[in-house]
């Protein structure tokens, strides 16, 4: 699954993980500064940021970008030098522009975050007074279509080439399965496993790495915004003051869901592996039947569909009180957001561009712990694709 197209999965991604930490280290420790070593102008790191597309080709940007393109280089070049994996260009510079878009993304949220608070104060007092300047609207609306077009644009490329990459990574798992044809046909449903469990894996597994380092960037973008907006909701509805309340009530709402589908999904993935197990086995006796007479008979076929039948009926049951639990939480999550700033809008603390930054800031920081919430069954899917393509290796493991 992974050796095919990474160039040894392990210490590739031990590497990777080590290599983003220094990173991390480095540009938070003063490598934001360092563009001054190169002609940039001095303190160009500490000024304001504008609210609007032009953040996108400020200094401090411009500065990221092109550390970003020299750190991705001394990687590939290192496991250049390292690796003869024919697919690496794919997996290691594809990757990383995977990741560069995930940062990009995450960009235009926090920009579109900082465009709110003003946006609907100036609502607010427009309403009050009687009246503005109706300029004012149209301008801060086409900062915020102008943001979103950059935000649009770059979603539809980085759709085309994750789609290409996924493919790629599909075609490394089949080429390796195919040289291995031989000892590996005999397998049940051998040729599902590498015909559509592959480009399932490939997929299901991209978008669930995305999904988590989208989590975790969001997580290191917005929480300190979220720090700040604390000191000004102070107080939480059933628990009273409390220190960084924003925060908290972020981290243990999301602990709660998680936990809580956790425990009422726990015996999903074994049934959806095993679906797939008695599915194969009752798909492979109609194909030999095809071909034989004396195969794929009722008495036979009735065994089979019954196997199937029982499984279903028992994912059925299971994913009901499973689908209320989640059903019921993403409910509630709804309400959430706008529930601990009750006590704060009732004393009179809120203006509308503030409950509304507050809002959005809350609900970005509370999904992102959300992860596992939100990728629940996705993951059970993974675990069983997962499940059969390792039975399906463990052959030349041997």
């Amino acid at each position: 699954m992974f050796r095919s197209f990474f160039p040894n999965p392990k210490w590739f991604f031990l590497s990777l993980i080590t290599w983003l930490i220094i990173n991390l280290f480095l540009w938070n420790s003063g490598g934001s500064h360092w563009g001054e070593f190169l002609g940039l102008p001095k303190g160009y790191a500490n000024l304001e940021l504008p609210i609007g597309v032009s953040r996108f080709w400020s200094l401090s940007f411009i500065w990221f970008y092109l550390w970003f393109f020299i750190s991705t280089s001394i990687f590939a070049g290192f496991w250049h030098l390292k690796s003869d994996n024919r697919w690496q260009r794919w997996s290691v510079w594809g990757s990383s522009f995977i990741l560069f878009n995930i940062w990009f993304g995450v960009q235009v949220s926090v920009v579109i975050n900082a465009w709110y608070q003003p946006f609907y104060n100036l609502i607010q007092n427009m309403l009050e007074n009687g009246g503005g300047d109706i300029k004012e609207l149209y301008m801060g609306t086409i900062t915020f279509l102008l943001i979103a077009l950059v935000a649009v644009t770059l979603a539809v490329i980085n759709s085309f080439f994750t789609s290409h990459y996924v493919f790629r990574w599909r075609t490394a798992m089949n080429e390796y399965y195919t040289k291995h044809w031989q000892e590996l046909r005999h397998v049940e449903g051998a040729s599902q496993r590498v015909q559509e469990d592959t480009m399932r894996f490939a997929t299901i597994l991209e978008d669930l790495g995305v999904n988590f380092i989208k989590a975790i960037m969001v997580l290191i973008a917005f929480l300190p915004i979220l720090f700040e907006l604390s000191k000004q909701v102070t107080e939480l509805p059933l628990v009273g003051n409390i220190d960084h309340s924003l925060v908290w009530a972020a981290i243990i709402w999301a602990i709660f869901g998680t936990v809580l589908l956790m425990l009422v999904g726990i015996k999903l993935p074994g049934l959806q592996f095993n679906n797939q197990r008695v599915e194969a086995a009752y798909r492979k006796e109609l194909v030999y039947g095809e071909d034989h007479e004396q195969r794929a008979q009722p008495k036979t076929l009735k065994a089979l569909f019954g196997s199937v039948r029982q499984n279903y009926f028992r994912l059925y049951f299971h994913y009901t009180y499973f689908n209320l639990a989640s059903i019921w939480y993403i409910q509630l999550d709804i309400l959430f957001s706008l529930f601990v700033l009750f006590p704060s809008i009732a004393a009179g603390k809120m203006t509308l561009g503030l409950i509304t930054q507050i809002t959005n800031v809350f609900d970005q920081v509370r999904q992102s712990f959300q992860y596992l919430i939100n990728s629940w069954k996705t993951i059970i899917e993974l675990l069983s694709i997962h499940k059969r393509l390792k039975a399906f290796e463990s052959i030349l493991d041997k």
